[in-house]
């Protein structure tokens, strides 16, 4: 009784070559799959014995009717401790024996080391969290062959900017005072929840509703959704009931690149 573990498939593709999503309802069917039949070689197979376990990141891009032949199993990403223990355990120690050093050559400090989790990366797992630290290790073994010193290295929060330059993520922040056109909400993405911050602004046109920031179904929704609340609402917060007619509403949620979803966006 074999085990075929399909790994990612939320990232398969439909082109000329067939769906095969398609063929996979076949497969994973227990219904259906003792009669398998191979469509290059014309040969039926049993598949009724087989252990399917597939893998993938985002759930909602596996076609639904796959994904109602799988019993969904959720796994939490790491979070920024265990990401930290993972570092120190297994990934630096592993980097620096891959570049040549000893354990005692490179230290990064703990307070580095949560700046590269935080500002560095932006992920459920630790694949780009490796990537950060094996270019760290590649500078400091630049460093020692220009400056022919082989002194321990030591990565600081003051430093780090030198090995990794500038941060590459914002650390989002519920703002302390007000702003016009400016809201908190929450999302969710594919590395877990996240606050973020709501722009509106408004501009004279013909009563267009612009939504952008790579916003999922729920959370376009959302938007609409507060638009005709605050119609419905006109005359209670003393302002024209006509008020979209003669103008153009754009709601743009910044960290446009990456997808957002929830009805707490709203």
């Amino acid at each position: 009784n074999p085990v075929y573990l399909l790994d990612e498939i939320d990232k398969m593709s439909t082109d000329f070559r067939g769906d095969p999503a398609s063929a996979l309802l076949e497969v994973l069917d227990p219904e259906q799959n003792n009669t398998f039949r191979d469509h290059y070689l014309e040969v039926p197979f049993d598949l009724s014995e087989i252990m399917f376990i597939t893998t993938a990141n985002n759930e909602d891009e596996i076609p639904y009717s796959l994904r109602d032949r799988m019993e969904i199993i959720n796994i939490p990403g790491y979070t920024e401790y265990e990401k930290l223990q993972i570092v120190q355990l297994f990934l630096l120690p592993k980097q620096l024996n891959n570049h040549g050093f000893k354990k005692s050559d490179i230290e990064i400090s703990e307070k580095a080391m949560k700046k590269i989790i935080k500002e560095y990366t932006h992920e459920a797992g630790v694949r780009g969290l490796e990537k950060e630290i094996a270019s760290i290790c590649r500078k400091v073994a630049l460093s020692l062959v220009y400056s022919k010193n082989n002194k321990r290295v030591r990565i600081t929060l003051k430093n780090l900017e030198n090995y990794l330059g500038i941060p590459k993520y914002k650390i989002d922040k519920i703002e302390k005072e007000d702003s016009i056109g400016l809201a908190t909400g929450l999302a969710w993405t594919e590395i877990g929840g996240e606050v973020l911050s709501v722009e509106t602004i408004v501009m004279p046109g013909k009563g267009k509703l612009t939504l952008t920031g790579q916003l999922g179904d729920v959370m376009q929704e959302s938007g609409k959704a507060a638009l005709t609340y605050a119609r419905s609402r006109a005359v209670k917060f003393k302002i024209d009931n006509k008020f979209y007619e003669n103008c153009d509403i754009h709601v743009h949620i910044p960290d446009g690149a990456i997808p957002k979803d929830g009805p707490s966006a709203g």
